[in-house]
């Protein structure tokens, strides 16, 4: 059979599959063991389970479940509300300050858990209550949390980004880099955004502030400082050329579940556990998935279907502009309906050469594959953002949150047309920082 309509049929049975309602890792590897044992003979599905493990023996992959751990001691903690707290009081007397707040400590927040559903719940919770109760609208204050949580996804330390570098062996490191200035791009376009719309809603004069001292103000900073400086020593380690990806991790989990425990108090071996339990669950998932993305990608592979769609793409004549175009549309709709760690892992093995042949840079793409999850992170019917908020507070409704998150869906499509135009965005600090790529 032909490659490419090899390819489609593998294409619909893996949708197929996944929407019936079983897991993505079990999804994959029943889609890559039934075409691998039609096409390629039984004796092919002896190379499986070697295959699944062998995909698992990667020291990197250590980095995965330490930089959860670090995140889900920070989520076990009231450090999420006194970042909140923080940055209001800070931040209380510019005009829709609050929403700024709230973006601000989004940010910050992710880039100590990496996790955006954890950026949401913690942040949420404080701040959502606190907009609602001074006269924000229901859609600003569920909407700006929604969006400031995908941040978690782009802002280092990135999970996603880990996965991205092993499914493509790329420098974890240049990742994490390639992710901070269009982190604060998008954050400096939130808060853009928040301040323009309170201004031309006339909110501004009616949303009063609270009046805080300089005393108050200093005061809480001793709870947050030492967060901020682990991921600061995290990423100084790491680019400064004292520890791996992995040991930093190792580190910064260790840190963050002492700083849990003396400054927060988590005495409860209970509590720890819970933190251990829960980082190990979803550890274990993403690792999963991991190993059954491998086999998918070597059935793949073994079927001649990825060199024929990377051959066929090289034989188009079409702006390479258009090409990318097309890739986004793809990812775009398929961060509608899964997680980003399993887009990134099935697409991964048939667009790195596409992108590569066209002549982009896989260390800007992987930015703006991840803006795209972003985006899939706040829109239907997954959306997992927009249930984390309507969890948090139900009496506002799903169309609401939708609606209010909308805009900052326009600030990430912005986004990426200025990483299109501007790809040294995404390029400059890494090329900076660890020298140009060979």
């Amino acid at each position: 059979m032909d490659p490419l309509l090899l390819g489609a049929l593998v294409a619909a049975a893996t949708i197929l599959v996944l929407f019936s309602g079983v897991s993505v890792a079990l999804g994959l590897l029943i889609v890559s063991a039934a075409f691998l044992m039609i096409f390629d003979g039984a004796r092919s599905l002896e190379l499986m389970p070697e295959i699944f493990f062998g995909k698992l023996d990667n020291f990197a992959l250590l980095s995965i479940p330490m930089f959860i751990i670090m995140g889900a001691a920070i989520s076990s903690t009231r450090a999420g509300a006194d970042l909140y707290e923080a940055l209001e009081r800070w931040l209380t007397r510019v005009p829709g300050g609050l929403v700024m707040s709230n973006l601000g400590a989004c940010a910050l927040f992710a880039a100590m858990s990496g996790s955006s559903p954890a950026t949401c719940a913690a942040i949420g919770k404080m701040g959502i209550p606190e907009m609602r109760k001074r006269g924000y609208p229901d859609g600003v204050a569920a909407g700006s949390i929604a969006a400031g949580g995908t941040l978690g996804i782009l802002i280092p330390p990135s999970v996603t980004m880990i996965v991205y570098g092993i499914a493509t062996e790329t420098s974890i490191g240049r990742l994490f880099l390639a992710g901070v200035v269009p982190g604060l791009l998008l954050v400096a376009l939130f808060m853009a955004w928040s301040l323009y719309s309170t201004w031309a809603s006339g909110d501004a004069a009616r949303l009063a502030p609270r009046s805080y001292s300089w005393a108050e103000r200093f005061e809480i900073l001793p709870r947050v400082l030492p967060f901020v400086a682990i991921i600061m020593g995290v990423l100084y380690a790491m680019y400064g050329g004292v520890a791996t990806p992995s040991e930093t991790a190792a580190v910064g989990a260790l840190l963050c579940l002492l700083i849990a425990i003396v400054i927060y108090r988590m005495w409860d071996p209970r509590a720890i556990w819970a933190v251990l339990r829960d980082s190990t669950r979803e550890s274990v998932m993403i690792l999963f998935i991991i190993a059954a993305a491998g086999v998918f990608s070597y059935m793949l592979s073994a079927l001649f279907i990825t060199q024929s769609i990377a051959q066929w793409i090289g034989t188009l004549e079409v702006n390479r502009w258009v090409l990318m175009g097309a890739v986004n549309l793809f990812l775009l709709v398929a961060g509608f309906f899964l997680p980003p760690v399993a887009v990134i892992l099935m697409a991964a093995p048939i667009l790195l050469p596409i992108i590569t042949t066209a002549g982009f840079d896989p260390i800007w793409f992987a930015v703006v594959l991840t803006i795209n999850m972003e985006i899939g992170l706040i829109s239907p019917p997954v959306g997992l953002n927009l249930y984390v908020i309507n969890g948090i507070a139900p009496d506002i409704s799903l169309r609401t949150i939708l609606v209010g998150s909308l805009p900052y869906v326009g600030c990430m499509v912005l986004a990426i047309i200025l990483l299109c135009l501007f790809p040294g965005l995404a390029t400059w600090l890494p090329d900076a920082v660890m020298g140009p790529a060979q």
